[in-house]
């Protein structure tokens, strides 16, 4: 299981030296989102709203916008250091409660707790303790640069450590609109709602329950690929150097328009020109004629 946390929890004067690993896992079905024309993927670039060009990775700062176009930019290295003073600091419980005292509402992510080397028995104790006086650990731990609440139990003869919301990133129930204040129910409406909840009442047991849709969909794809209902992207066209090339110089010389052109003379492309200079053929200079022997007159 791939560790994602190293560090060290404490409770009192005892130490103890733990890994975190994710307890969930998502599996949603991943969809590509393809051209409709070409079926090839569709590539998603950061484009600069002002400059309209791409930026690449090293060029990308954070910043906080406190108000409307205006940013407090920060350093990757200031951030750094304040994630590792935080990271490195060992996670200490501050109180313990009993678990129905937190509403579900706050819980966020399960993180399965291992013993690191030299930290069996200080995990079997705490184990030990929170199943003896049913009660769960509060903590606060950073995790990927954010401080988080976590509440510490036992399931499964295992540690586990949740992170749940701070309360001020709990939104208020009374802000729900339209949540009617009174029960305008009759008796009779209550008593058979109640006999139908006494007759589905059963125990909690999460082997049964099953994700209906994801189930329905990967069949749909597994459908679909037997029946070789399947697209391969469109190869993209790439012309040869030598088009590039001609196409180039073709474009240079229609921009410079040679007097010819001007005056009304068609000039001949590259093209034809340099099929006119193959097939020229070269006639050979004609022999020079030898001069005739000069006689000489007697005397």
């Amino acid at each position: 299981m791939h560790t994602m946390w190293k560090g060290s929890i404490s409770f009192g004067l005892v130490n103890i030296p733990i890994k975190l690993h994710t307890a969930t896992e998502d599996k949603d079905i991943k969809l590509r989102t393809l051209h409709n024309k070409c079926h090839a993927p569709i590539k998603y670039e950061k484009i600069c709203t002002v400059c309209e060009e791409e930026v690449k990775p090293e060029d990308i700062v954070k910043a906080y916008e406190y108000t409307k176009g205006k940013f407090v930019v920060l350093d990757h290295e200031d951030l750094e250091k304040i994630r590792k003073e935080n990271e490195e600091k060992a996670v200490e419980i501050i109180d313990f409660v009993k678990m129905e005292e937190i509403d579900p509402v706050y819980f966020d992510r399960s993180y399965y707790m291992s013993p690191n080397e030299g930290g069996s028995k200080a995990y079997s104790l705490l184990r030990k303790a929170l199943q003896e006086s049913h009660k769960v650990g509060i903590a606060k731990i950073v995790i990927r640069s954010k401080e988080q609440m976590a509440v510490i139990r036992v399931y499964d003869n295992t540690l586990v450590m949740e992170t749940i919301h701070f309360p001020d990133e709990v939104r208020r129930a009374a802000d729900v609109p339209n949540v009617p204040a009174d029960d305008k129910v009759t008796d009779k409406e209550l008593d058979t709602a109640i006999m139908l909840i006494d007759q589905l009442t059963s125990e909690f047991e999460p082997e049964k329950y099953t994700d209906e849709y994801r189930t329905a969909l990967l069949e749909l794809i597994e459908a679909k690929r037997s029946g070789q209902e399947t697209v391969t992207p469109t190869a993209k066209e790439t012309p040869s150097n030598v088009t590039d090339l001609m196409a180039a110089l073709q474009a240079s010389i229609d921009r410079t328009k040679p007097r010819s052109v001007a005056a009304g003379i068609k000039e001949p492309t590259l093209k034809e020109k340099a099929v006119k200079k193959e097939t020229i053929v070269k006639k050979p200079a004609a022999p020079r004629k030898k001069a005739a022997p000069k006689v000489k007159k007697e005397a």
